[in-house]
């Protein structure tokens, strides 16, 4: 089930290990009770948003709704991503996200970050 409370926030902030601060909107999937997946928009420009996400179980409504969010409701142009793990950009490839840069250090010594941008008609499941 889809959900967008603060659990969502809570959960994603855990698996990356960093306090998601608002305002942000979320959105997340719920199972039995506890949520396994979630996105976290936030930094929102006018024609970009921020994206984090977490957990390993998204669905094709997951997917749907997270490309829906930013560029649909929002009307945004892109959405960015950064990650330093290369599974999760590897992942965000396959959604149509390109690779535009380095961060050095992003998440602290000698741990970078990738940054990823997908623009609107790149994102796979709209």
């Amino acid at each position: 089930m889809i959900v967008t409370d603060d659990r969502v926030a809570r959960f994603v902030g855990a698996q990356i290990d960093a306090i998601i601060y608002p305002p942000f909107t979320c959105i997340g999937i719920e199972r039995n009770g506890e949520i396994i997946a979630g996105a976290i928009f936030n930094c929102f420009t006018g024609h970009d948003v921020e994206l984090t996400l977490a957990g390993q179980v998204w669905n094709r409504p997951f997917l749907r709704a997270i490309g829906e969010y930013p560029f649909g409701q929002l009307g945004c142009y892109r959405v960015q991503m950064t990650t330093e793990q290369e599974k999760v950009a590897e992942y965000a490839e396959r959604l149509g996200a390109r690779r535009e840069g380095l961060l050095r250090g992003k998440f602290g010594p000698g741990r970078d970050g990738i940054v990823l941008g997908i623009l609107a008609h790149e994102y796979k499941f709209r």
